[in-house]
């Protein structure tokens, strides 16, 4: 997978795991488990692209930013 696409299932989780109810423990655990995988495989394919982030945090914004970037190119090519 490119960095952009692990990117894209990671900000997804994050969008999802916003949208479900507090009352629904399992379901937002679940989701909090995939978001937390796909954050460390993030990381990974950041380093390996050599992609520079200070901390979590910073890599998680950074996805965003590369999601948007990619949408905003797609946007512009139809």
């Amino acid at each position: 997978m490119t960095v952009i696409e692990v990117a894209k299932i990671y900000t997804d989780l994050v969008k999802a795991e916003r949208e479900i109810p507090e009352a629904e423990h399992q379901a937002k655990e679940k989701v909090n488990a995939l978001r937390t995988k796909y954050h460390e495989i993030l990381m990974a394919k950041m380093r390996e692209e050599r992609i520079d982030f200070s901390d979590r945090f910073d890599a998680a914004a950074k996805a965003f930013d590369l999601v948007r970037e990619e949408e905003t190119k797609y946007d512009r090519s139809k």
